[in-house]
């Protein structure tokens, strides 16, 4: 349950110097054969390696060994944006450069995004629900929602869940920069994520996994398990907009989080802390504080608003897994994290975002939010534990 080292800097995982953004929240110094054999590593894009490793980690830190005795028990719900998007383009370069009969026959079974979770279920032998969620920007949160509903249908006792990615490739990079959605701060990496400031000018692309042990209360409490947070549940909503761009009036994440709140048997004055999608894009970070001010009202200013995109960039497919992970962090710990490179306040976004510093407070409810392209908004709640 530990996020991988990720930092703001020159992109090396391909030749950038052509490229209008050349910066890039990058995993450094991973070795996947820490997490899997040296054969199956070299059959497997990164982004898998990453679900399997964050998988590992978190199994450890659940003190879960999934054995003959509970594997038909265990689930493995992990989202993912692009998938093995790499493999792709490498596979599309070798039969361009090489001829067809260079194409590697494992390359389909390495590229499909659901190898994610069927490779975690493969090394790890769980043998109950095996699902991949794609929803883009918002699948890492989705994941922690179904993972909520194969638990609540007595389909599973345990769900391995969360979000991974690594799709900072040449062509996925560039068109992403060509789209004007990244930040083109090249000269000051650091500080080229700043949600909701004012300067914001972009999202800094990301890669990497977390991985969450979700179970059933009593199959929790059974195994004497660490528990850091209750789920909820959540809301699935949709823009019906725009491929690309959120509807201006955040109606969707209107939805979403009204939906959420009400369907968690909460109020809106319960929540203390939102995880905000928060790309630090000019038009996303706008909407999302018209949206949380539509639904929280004069309790706004109530509010904490973090955004984890600052200090690691946007993982795409597992960008809300992250923001999850943290949520159940804060909500055991009392302490949020901040918004990091907030400087110049923006008029429009007027919320509380703990700027630049982490902040200790009675934290008891946290909403998550994420929002993808094709206007697919998630919202999970969580709640700090009591027995």
């Amino acid at each position: 349950q530990r996020q991988m080292s990720i930092t703001d800097r020159p992109i090396t995982t391909f030749a950038a110097s052509d490229y209008s953004v050349r910066i890039s929240c990058e995993v450094k110094d991973f070795d996947p054969t820490q997490w899997m054999d040296r054969k199956m590593a070299r059959r497997t894009a990164r982004v898998t390696q990453f679900a399997v490793a964050a998988t590992r980690q978190a199994l450890d830190d659940a003190g879960l060994t999934i054995d003959g005795d509970n594997r038909d028990n265990v689930g493995v719900v992990i989202a993912t944006g692009g998938g093995g998007i790499s493999l792709a383009e490498e596979g599309a370069y070798v039969l361009r450069d090489r001829g067809p009969r260079a194409v590697s026959p494992l390359l389909l079974p390495g590229l499909m995004p659901n190898a994610v979770s069927c490779l975690v279920s493969i090394e790890t032998g769980a043998r109950g629900p095996v699902l991949t969620s794609t929803l883009a920007c918002a699948s890492g949160n989705y994941s922690m929602i179904e993972a909520y509903h194969f638990l609540q249908r007595g389909e599973a006792d345990v769900i391995i869940a969360g979000g991974t990615e690594s799709a900072s490739t040449p062509v996925s990079f560039a068109a992403v920069a060509r789209m004007g959605a990244l930040s083109s701060r090249n000269d000051d990496p650091q500080r080229a994520s700043r949600p909701f400031d004012a300067e914001r000018d972009g999202f800094v692309y990301g890669e990497g996994a977390a991985v969450m042990i979700m179970e059933t209360e009593k199959h929790a409490r059974a195994r004497g398990a660490k528990i850091y947070a209750e789920v909820l549940g959540g809301r699935l909503t949709g823009d019906a907009f725009h491929i690309t761009a959120p509807d201006p009036e955040g109606d969707g994440a209107v939805r979403a989080m009204e939906g959420a709140v009400e369907g968690a048997g909460l109020q809106p004055t319960d929540i203390d802390v939102i995880y905000a999608h928060g790309t630090s894009t000019p038009l996303n970070d706008g909407t999302e504080t018209k949206a949380i001010r539509r639904v929280f009202g004069e309790h706004a200013d109530n509010l904490a608003v973090t955004a984890t995109k600052s200090m690691v960039g946007h993982l795409m497919g597992a960008a809300g897994a992250v923001s999850a992970l943290a949520a159940a962090l804060t909500l055991q710990e009392r302490v949020i994290p901040p918004t990091i490179n907030y400087e110049y306040p923006d008029p429009e976004c007027d919320l509380d975002y703990v700027p630049n510093q982490a902040r200790r407070a009675e934290v008891d409810a946290a909403l998550v939010n994420a929002f993808g392209f094709g206007g697919q908004n998630v919202v999970l709640v969580m709640k700090r534990y009591s027995s």
